[in-house]
């Protein structure tokens, strides 16, 4: 695949939300750490959420403990738990939730706040350094050194939990790594890559199947609208405090740092589903599980030790089916079968079962007990949407109802609880792959956008200050769900409501402190900061250009697409041909009726001009080492035809709004009135 960075064209990788360069001790005006106290109404809700959940369970915490060599230094703790010191990381604090935090959540915090440093998983064979960012790293003995799998978000976070796992195991600092896999095609699985190839040149990487190919194909075309939407699934710009962020989920966050990309040298199951790789004397048994929680993804069988590798298949909760950021739905059913078929076809022989994320599990029977249960929570969510389906129950029903029949058993269990994908939002998304988003009443055909629709509910509810007054009244009846809908129509017809703003920003943060999932949680809470502040700082950023090397032209050509402004270039038809010399590529470019297609051909066509540029200067445009005119004037590129082809290509595109607003999302010519913000000088630098 070619090399083309293009890191101008995205807006991040989309684990980049909480990655950003961003200080979380900013402060808001709502209470010393950015948050107001828990109602009356929420407190007595996650009083009565508490007394559903099975506390006495306490296997997870006795997993997560076991195996521990040495505890994080201050340098290696630093790289994202220092923050979360407010959460004593005491199983006897699990059921000790605060009131403004779902009590199932504070456990998974107080969980997840446990990951304290270097476990030995399997004695002499394998290790794992977990707590130094949102997924693990896995060192895996073999004949000659160590095969290190998955590496973490940030090349910072991958180099200290490298030199860490080495000074702690005798024998890791006079080997060598001999191997690095990638699970998967997410981004905290392969970001540290390059300080492990720097540490060990000879390195030879190997990765799931298309992974390269997944990677870009995820993050481009809604690149700027999924970066914007992680921001509020991650509580990028939320304080770490109980009032704010507590937990992501699947650990306690994401390192800083820089998100880099080691091309592998062998992509795995291209011609067969389980394949046998032996690297340097590890015989390794791979299974394809693409499509299943990543489009790129696979599963490992160590034979010579019984240990099976479940990627991010399983962890100690619910995973994504949808995950809110925004990502094409993926495949429960399918991911249920995997599941099953890990089980089916090495349960017997398992003895000891690690993963990308949470601590290990051991013992056939309890591994077993894990992964039927796993299993059986995707199955579920699966079936029994379509069931609901079936009888009639359409998206919206679904959230509430899927959770009455929910067997108890899964109900009981913590590692199927919905921490990262909510049960909700997940039979929902089962409906929207297979139904779509229209559940066949006419009404909800054609509705008016939303702030037209808007405007007119506010008038046949007899205006905003009638709304606003039934809304206190339910607010203080603790029925926020409603409150919350009634409210955001008021703000879509009116965003410079004041009062209707304050109501609808205590709502929110009432909903995210009773929110079991992580994401559900952040995502209210970060609705009511921005009611409150506006946009702030901390959106994820660019991911570097080393991640985003291996997009093809055909990616840029793609995007450019989606850049161009119809209406504009309705006027402004043109033929171009992209003839790269060094890749010996070429790409015939059209536009008409306002749409750009692109085409790779064999020699270029007939067309008002043509671009020649090699590959590199590419590259060397988007780091802003050199321009076009630069380029022309060298004589390393050229154009012949119609001087005016490219002008008019450049003259389509739109820049997209890196913080567009969310709540309220103000219509069209519509202006926020800055003054509404509650403003202090601990907001400066913030954007209204």
């Amino acid at each position: 695949m070619k090399k083309t960075t293009l890191a101008l064209v995205i807006s991040s990788i989309s684990f980049a939300a909480i990655a950003a360069d961003h200080d979380h001790a900013h402060l808001s005006t709502v209470g010393e750490q950015g948050g107001k106290d828990a109602t009356k109404a929420t407190i007595e809700y996650n009083t009565e959420f508490a007394k559903t959940l099975n506390f006495k369970d306490v296997r997870s915490f006795d997993n997560n403990n076991r195996g521990l060599i040495a505890e994080f230094d201050q340098a290696t703790g630093d790289i994202i738990r220092n923050s979360f010191n407010f959460i004593d990381a005491n199983v006897a604090n699990a059921d000790n939730a605060p009131d403004s935090v779902n009590p199932s959540l504070w456990r998974q915090a107080v969980l997840n706040q446990a990951a304290t440093g270097l476990y030995e998983v399997v004695p002499g064979k394998i290790y794992q350094v977990r707590g130094t960012d949102l997924s693990s790293i896995s060192f895996i003995r073999s004949d000659s050194g160590w095969i290190v799998y998955d590496v973490l978000l940030t090349k910072e976070s991958a180099a200290q939990s490298l030199k860490f796992f080495q000074e702690n195991v005798p024998e890791a600092g006079n080997l060598p790594i001999v191997a690095m896999i990638y699970s998967h095609s997410h981004a905290d699985h392969f970001g540290g890559s390059r300080a492990i190839q720097e540490a060990f040149p000879d390195v030879k990487v190997y990765g799931s199947k298309n992974i390269t190919k997944e990677i870009v194909d995820e993050n481009v075309l809604a690149g700027n609208a999924m970066s914007r939407r992680a921001a509020y699934q991650y509580g990028a710009t939320l304080n770490r405090h109980e009032h704010g962020i507590v937990d992501a989920a699947l650990a306690k966050g994401l390192s800083k740092g820089e998100i880099t990309y080691v091309l592998p040298d062998y992509e795995l199951n291209h011609n067969d589903e389980i394949e046998t790789l032996v690297i340097d004397g590890l015989e390794m048994k791979f299974m394809d599980a693409s499509g299943t929680e990543a489009a790129s993804e696979m599963v490992t069988f160590i034979p010579s030790i019984n240990t099976l590798w479940t990627g991010e298949l399983t962890y100690q909760g619910m995973h994504n089916i949808y995950t809110l950021r925004g990502a094409k739905v993926r495949d429960s059913l399918k991911w249920s079968k995997k599941i099953n078929e890990m089980l089916v076809t090495w349960g017997a022989q398992t003895d000891v079962l690690f993963a990308s994320h949470s601590a290990p599990i051991w013992g056939n029977t309890e591994i077993s007990e894990y992964l039927k249960m796993q299993r059986d929570a995707y199955g579920f969510t699966h079936n029994q949407t379509l069931r609901l389906a079936n009888d009639g129950y359409v998206m919206q029903d679904l959230g509430d109802k899927i959770y009455e029949v929910m067997p108890e058993s899964i109900q009981q269990s913590w590692h199927t609880n919905g921490y990262h994908g909510t049960y909700s939002h997940n039979a929902r998304a089962v409906y929207n792959m297979y139904l779509g988003y229209f559940d066949m009443n006419p009404a909800n055909l054609n509705p008016l956008p939303i702030n037209a629709e808007s405007v007119k509910f506010v008038e046949y509810m007899g205006g905003s200050e009638m709304i606003v007054e039934k809304a206190q009244a339910d607010f203080a009846k603790g029925e926020y769900r409603f409150v919350a809908t009634a409210l955001n129509k008021v703000m879509q017809a009116e965003p410079n409501n004041k009062e209707a703003r304050k109501l609808l920003a205590d709502t929110f943060e009432q909903l995210g402190y009773q929110s079991e999932g992580a994401g559900w949680r952040n995502t209210y809470l970060t609705g009511a900061q921005e009611l409150r502040v506006g946009t702030m700082p901390g959106n994820p950023k660019t991911a570097s250009a080393d991640v985003l090397a291996e997009m093809s032209v055909e990616n840029l050509l793609d995007f450019f697409a989606v850049k161009v402004d119809s209406v504009k270039a309705q006027y402004t038809p043109f033929t171009l041909n992209v003839v790269i010399p060094d890749s010996k590529e070429t790409y015939f470019v059209e536009m008409s009726n306002g749409n750009l297609n692109n085409i790779k051909v064999d020699k270029a066509l007939k067309a008002d001009a043509t671009l020649y540029i090699n590959d590199a200067d590419i590259t060397k445009i988007i780091l802003k080492q050199t321009n076009l005119k630069a380029l022309f004037e060298s004589k390393e590129a050229g154009l012949k035809g119609d001087k005016e082809t490219l002008n008019k290509l450049l003259a389509s595109l739109v820049e997209f709004d890196e913080t567009f607003e969310i709540v309220p999302r103000p219509a069209k010519g519509q202006e926020v009135d800055a003054q509404l913000y509650e403003t202090t000088e601990k907001h400066e630098g913030h954007k209204h």
